[in-house]
């Protein structure tokens, strides 16, 4: 017997007013349907979960084209014992079936085993919740000796029944064989004119079939979302665990609340991260690292020992140990500092290498270029990389010196130990240890007048 997961997602969410279908809609950077089909898979790792896709499908397809599951079309959104109707001919009567949504996208892994667990093979799970305010959910409904007798809708309840608050999360783990024996005897006899999956716990409860409920981790784990508001609210209680979880590892947060963690962070001992600084991707920082605020990073390596100042951006770059980098400063993909390498303010740098201990501290654009150890460039100065069409490469040798407001035109080499002099255009290879510059005479015009300003003219 195995486990198929079985994941609804092919309502249309108007209530978030959107061209784009509500599980497309993202937490912490990935679609709601997306932090779903990892639980599921976090659950049942060697089964592939089957996604129930209907309102705009065409663009759930597209963005889960690469995902390792198996999707079934709802043609008609007809409720969610409809949806999982279509699922049916796909699983075996000896399997049983773990029912998920896409727009709950906390669940994780941990409660899923939960209820997999705790559930015996022939009976019925539910995980459920107790809510000081259960609007919007429908109710657990007990008897006198605790059992589950039915699931109400909150549309369908009297005012004593919506007094209830144990509600319904819609996760279930249901028998496959009883599943497909109910599903055809749902009735669309409700406020929606819907075919409602909870209407099959009436019927388990007929047939004497025991009910077992589970609870989460932490309650908005399973609270779905309608509209952008739940979706904010989410949003922060994902980082808010992600926040705690880096803190847990011995990471210093300044505070919890301005951080968002997008992707996959690992972080050694004694790291610093300031308020607003975003992680996106896979992302690594070594120990002794101190991030500021307003930071972006993105698909990075820091090593050890590292000073990001204030509002820099580092996507897709490796970072040796001991670099200073920022502040506003940003290193685009394909870059790589050695150590002790040290990047200003307003600098940019792409797909290229700075070699150790060389500076490159204001207002510079490097591209393609690859800068030996111990070179100095100054302030104002860009590799001219880009000719139209093609990229070309700029090579700069160990101890050498840029000046500053130095125009270097790829493809070019300056040597090691070479000097530019500060206001160059470098067209031509410079040699190693000598001083190569393409200044001009200045001149100054003794009889020169300064153009006045027109006494008729306005301001």
């Amino acid at each position: 017997m195995s486990i198929q997961t079985v994941i609804l997602a092919a309502g249309q969410g108007k209530r978030m007013h959107s061209r784009l279908p509500k599980v497309l809609h993202s937490i912490a950077g990935k679609p709601m349907l997306g932090h779903v089909i990892a639980a599921a898979h976090a659950a049942t790792p060697d089964i592939k979960p089957i996604v129930i896709y209907g309102h705009e499908g065409q663009q759930v397809l597209n963005v889960f084209e690469r995902a390792n599951v198996k999707f079934v079309e709802q043609a008609e959104q007809a409720g969610t014992g409809h949806a999982v109707m279509q699922a049916m001919p796909h699983i075996n009567d000896a399997d049983r079936v773990l029912v998920l949504y896409g727009d709950i996208p906390l669940i994780t892994g941990a409660t899923l085993q939960k209820i997999i667990e705790r559930t015996p093979e022939d009976a019925i799970g539910i995980v459920t919740a107790y809510l000081k305010d259960p609007k919007g959910y429908g109710r657990i409904k007990r008897n006198s000796d605790g059992d589950v007798i039915g699931i109400v809708e909150e549309k369908d309840a009297t005012e004593s029944e919506r007094r209830i608050t144990e509600i319904n999360s819609g996760i279930y783990i249901v028998p496959a064989a009883s599943l497909k024996k109910w599903l055809p005897e749902l009735k669309q006899q409700n406020a929606q004119g819907e075919y409602y999956l909870t209407d099959i716990i009436l019927l388990a409860v007929k047939e004497g079939m025991d009910i077992y409920t589970v609870q989460p981790e932490f309650k908005d784990e399973i609270r779905g979302v309608n509209d952008r508001a739940h979706l904010a609210h989410l949003e922060r209680t994902y980082q808010r665990h992600a926040a705690y979880e880096l803190m847990r590892q011995g990471v210093t947060i300044m505070d919890p609340e301005r951080i968002d963690i997008r992707g996959n962070v690992k972080a050694g001992r004694d790291v610093t991260i300031d308020v607003n600084v975003i992680l996106e991707g896979d992302v690594v920082i070594g120990d002794n690292c101190t991030i500021g605020a307003g930071s972006i990073i993105r698909d990075a390596k820091l090593g050890n020992d590292i000073n990001v100042k204030p509002y820099s951006m580092i996507d897709g770059a490796v970072i040796n140990s001991d670099c200073i980098i920022g502040p506003f400063a940003r290193l685009r993909p394909g870059t790589e500092l050695a150590k002790e390498a040290h990047i200003g303010n307003f600098v940019e740098i792409k797909k290229s290498r700075i070699g150790t201990g060389s500076k490159v501290n204001h207002l510079t654009y490097i591209g393609d270029s690859e800068i030996g150890m111990r070179v100095n460039i100054g302030a104002g100065t860009i590799t001219c990389n880009y000719d139209g069409v093609n990229k070309h490469q700029t090579i700069i040798g160990d101890d050498a010196f840029i000046g500053s407001n130095t125009e270097l035109i790829a493809p070019v080499k300056v040597g090691e130990g070479a000097t530019i002099g500060a206001g160059s255009t470098i067209t031509r290879d410079a040699p190693a240890h000598q001083l190569t510059m393409t200044r001009k005479e200045q001149r100054t015009l003794a009889d020169w007048v300064r153009p006045g300003k027109n006494k008729n003219e306005k301001d």
